[in-house]
């Protein structure tokens, strides 16, 4: 029922909202593992990037382990640096990190993009999660059909945070506090993860149905069967002291993205990530995430043509 109802809510308030005085947003939600969490170092950006980025709002959801009741506790607020890992919220108050992720230069592309349009983003995302329930070690899965913990935790888990953190976020009447009601305007999807699905020859070769089914239900958390998703294309640091192979079965994984996204009428691949250095095994370095954030925004928007290479 926990499902159900937080879907029931998020339908409701984006089917009765009335149109004649509400402000729009383009509201996108970003989601994923670590790589979207972000560990880009915020003292590390250059000072045109250092700044809250006027015309783009955020409301970025509390992170909670599988098999916990339900948080997706934030605030709408500008965005500026601090949502990447170790950022907090509680609800009311938000404990920004010195961290960053894709949405800083995301949302500046994006403006520069559509300039007239105001943007708003729900970021809900969890370092270490996977999609199989399988693979989900200590940090979480986003299978839906999780049935693991006990108590107000039993069956919760990263797909429930998600839903939780969009009844939250499109609760709010009046997202940037000038007085008039707004109405959120579902835009896009953008998805960085695969890194822990990468772990099994067995789960990384259930990755694109798996990828496909979650992504079809969170469109249709958001009413839009055929919103737009960019994807981005997970890569190896090639920083293993065994083989060289952080993720064993990534290429795998890299494959069954690209094919999600060819046979997907509105998706998109991001593969810049090829090129990106590390700051260590696992996460881009801070120039990696300034990148990629535009790299989806440009996709989101149509304009990055789809790779010819495999």
């Amino acid at each position: 029922m926990i499902r159900s109802d937080l879907a029931l809510g998020t339908l409701c308030w984006l089917s009765t909202l009335g149109t004649a005085s509400a402000t729009d947003f383009h509201v996108y939600y970003l989601g994923g593992q670590s790589n979207m969490d972000g560990y880009g170092y915020v003292d590390q950006l250059p000072a045109e990037l250092n700044s809250p980025v006027d015309g783009v709002w955020i409301f970025h959801g509390n992170t909670a382990q599988d098999a916990a009741p339900v948080d997706g506790r934030g605030v709408w607020s500008v965005l500026k640096p601090g949502h990447g890992v170790g950022f907090k919220s509680d609800g009311q108050i938000s404990q920004y990190s010195n961290r960053f992720g894709v949405e800083l230069t995301l949302g500046r592309r994006l403006k520069e993009i559509y300039p007239d349009r105001n943007i708003a983003f729900v970021k809900y995302s969890r370092g270490g999660t996977s999609i199989a329930i399988e693979a989900a070690r200590n940090f979480g899965c986003w299978d839906p059909d999780f049935t693991g913990g006990d108590g107000e935790g039993k069956g919760i888990n990263q797909y429930d945070h998600f839903l939780a953190s969009v009844r939250n976020a499109t609760a709010a009447r009046d997202i940037d506090g000038d007085g008039t009601e707004d109405r959120l305007l579902p835009a896009g999807i953008v998805w960085m993860q695969g890194e822990s699905d990468a772990g099994s020859q067995e789960i990384a070769d259930r990755y694109e149905v798996n990828l496909k089914r979650l992504m079809d239900l969170i469109r249709a958390a958001w009413r839009v069967d055929d919103l737009r998703v960019v994807v981005g294309r997970i890569s190896d640091s090639g920083n293993d002291k065994t083989d060289g192979k952080v993720w064993d079965f990534g290429e795998t994984v890299r494959a069954a993205q690209r094919a999600f996204c060819e046979k997907d009428v509105n998706a998109a691949l991001v593969t810049s990530t090829d090129k990106y250095s590390y700051s260590d095994p696992w996460h881009y370095d801070t120039s990696g995430y300034i990148d990629l954030g535009r790299e989806f925004a440009n996709a989101l928007a149509g304009q990055l043509p789809q790779p010819t290479e495999k």
